[in-house]
């Protein structure tokens, strides 16, 4: 069963790779190891359990409900609810465990688990394999009165709602008009709840999820409606979460896309005016686009990079202090407020950041200018290869070499999807989409399956 974590958890094809079974037997594996560990504490230990939308979410949280409870665990089924939602209450209540059931901005038919242990804080790498190792094991499990109880608390994400409220007052968002793209997934009623009640003027797009449409053509991963809608509204910004609303893209007033990277760009400003960027340092990733790296140098912050995966991200904050980081893909993790990316999060401090300034999103996203970069997703190969095949490796450092000071070249596997990434940054589109093609080509050439 090993290698079955990927950057984000167990994630694939809900009833295929992740099924009832498995969810069961991981949330028995993950009781079990916790109480080893000793994170239990000597008392009975209780787990708070989040969905997504998915219509495979509710048989999995059967699952996982009946694994958690069967190892001695107390649960209570939050409901539908953001990934960091689940995060803050578990912290917030001093819970043992949090499960989210979601496979984020994937299609309607993945699914996926995400544990969190005692203060919202996602499993580390060693954990995880010790969670593997465990699956299916025999061990002394709890009988009578010892086995979990379980109940539910859909009113719980009230709590959560305000304590995104909180972190933007005293500053309020009246006079400011704002679309949100909830990708019919779990923010759909938290994130506007919380816009308006710091008195902003919201309009709601994909917002009826039904078990089906999750990330449909919606959210952070298709924004064109967001920008249709923006322009045609005339609204002051839009921002479009994912399916567990754990990151957030932007849209300004031109119908213009704002990623992560410029997102990062402008809330390191704000919190280093405010003395608040500890380190005068920002988190990034392999990925983060040159251009933030060059826009923060002129402001005298640093750029550190990390793996690709918001958990990396936060391990490297939590290392030294830090208070921003994030990904180009939208995760933000403000760790004031939150020890995950949080998509409604990043939207409200952005939109905080626009009240208090009073410039556009596009005036505050002009502090970066981001170097073309191009993104081509290989499937149908061996991504397992992807670091040693050496006609491919070859290739990679003569494009490199070939970009020298102007550009780069990143190859690598995807941790969440059967993929090789090529990105390639380049000074124009043209020159990076020929890099990239040209690569891709020899990726699904040497590790064609």
């Amino acid at each position: 069963m090993a290698g079955i974590f990927g950057t984000d958890g167990v994630r694939g094809r809900a009833n295929v790779d992740l099924t009832a079974e498995l969810a069961l037997d991981l949330s028995v594996a993950a009781a079990h190891v916790l109480g080893e560990i000793g994170a239990f504490e000597g008392h009975q230990p209780v787990a708070l359990v989040g969905r997504d939308p998915r219509a495979s979410g509710e048989f999995l949280e059967a699952a996982v409900v009946a694994g958690l409870a069967s190892a001695g665990v107390n649960v209570v089924r939050l409901g539908v609810v953001p990934t960091p939602g689940v995060a803050y209450l578990v912290k917030s209540r001093a819970a043992d465990i949090g499960v989210m059931i979601s496979a984020s901005h994937n299609p309607m038919p993945d699914n996926g688990i995400k544990f969190f242990s005692r203060g919202g804080v996602k499993l580390d790498d060693a954990l995880e394999a010790r969670i593997e190792s465990q699956l299916r094991q025999p061990w002394q499990r709890p009988t009578g009165t010892d086995v979990g109880r379980v109940s539910d608390d859909p009113a719980a994400i009230g709590e959560y709602v305000a304590h995104l409220v909180e972190s933007v007052r005293p500053v309020g968002l009246d006079n400011l008009q704002v679309v949100l793209d909830t990708a019919n997934g779990a923010a759909f009623d938290s994130a506007p709840a919380a816009f308006r009640e710091l008195g902003a003027e919201v309009t709601v797009i994909h917002d009826a999820p039904d078990g089906t449409n999750i990330n449909e053509d919606c959210g952070s991963t298709h924004i064109e409606s967001l920008q249709r809608e923006v322009v045609a509204r005339g609204a002051h910004a839009g921002f479009a979460f994912d399916g567990d609303a754990d990151r957030c893209l932007a849209v300004d007033a031109e119908g213009r896309m704002i990623d992560g990277d410029q997102l990062l760009a402008i809330l390191a400003l704000a919190l280093s005016e405010a003395g608040e960027l500890v380190g005068e340092t920002v988190v990034g990733t392999v990925m983060t686009n040159q251009g933030l790296v060059q826009a923060m140098h002129e402001a005298n912050i640093e750029v550190r990079r990390t793996a690709v995966g918001d958990r990396y991200v936060l391990e490297a904050m939590n290392a030294e202090g830090f208070t921003l980081g994030g990904e180009q893909s939208g995760h933000v993790i403000l760790s004031r407020w939150a020890g995950t990316g949080d998509g409604t999060l990043t939207a409200l401090q952005v939109l905080r950041r626009m009240a208090e300034t009073g410039k556009s999103l596009a005036d505050l996203a002009s502090v970066m200018h981001r170097l073309p970069q191009v993104l081509v997703n290989v499937g149908g190969v061996d991504k397992s290869r992807a670091g040693t095949d050496p006609v491919l490796l070859d290739e990679v450092r003569a494009a490199s070499e070939k970009l020298a000071d102007t550009g780069r070249v990143l190859l690598r596997p995807s941790g969440t999807e059967n993929l090789v990434r090529v990105m390639v940054e380049a000074g124009t589109h043209e020159e990076a989409l020929g890099i990239a093609d040209s690569l891709a080509a020899v990726v699904r050439d040497r590790l064609a399956l």
